[in-house]
This record gives structure tokens, sequence and C-alpha cells, in this order.
């Protein structure tokens, strides 16, 4: 079995974890909507993308589960 022959450093452990820090993660208002988004993703709130409308997003969930029942 592999055991370690000295302690490792705080200063060796600190470089092998610097990559594991959290990134923030970037958002941008909808200019649409003005709800927050990812860039260079369809917005979740209206579903438009680059000032054109790719989901409709006006139907009201009860009238997809009435057409899903039909």
């Amino acid at each position: 079995m592999a055991v370690p022959k000295r302690k490792t450093t705080p200063a060796r452990r600190g470089k092998r974890r610097s990559h594991h820090s959290m990134f923030n993660i970037n958002s941008m208002e909808c200019p649409n909507c003005g709800e927050f988004k990812l860039p260079h993703h369809i917005c979740e709130a209206c579903g438009y993308y680059n000032k054109r409308e790719i989901i409709n997003k006006t139907e009201s969930d009860d009238d997809k589960e009435m057409e899903s029942q039909n």
C-alpha cells in the first residue's frame, strides 16, 4: 500500500488546490424583459434570443396542459 513518506506542506497543498475555487457566473440583463440570463443563451423568462422570439412563452401553462390531454 502506497503511503506518503513526508507530510504535505500547506504551500504545496495550496498550489494543488489553486484550481478548485468557485467561479462567478456571468449574467446579463435580457434586453427584452429585463430578467438576468446567461450570455449567448435563450432567456428562460421570455424565450427571446438576439432580439428574436425563439420559444413562444405567451401561452399559459393551463393551455399547454389542455393540449397535451387532448
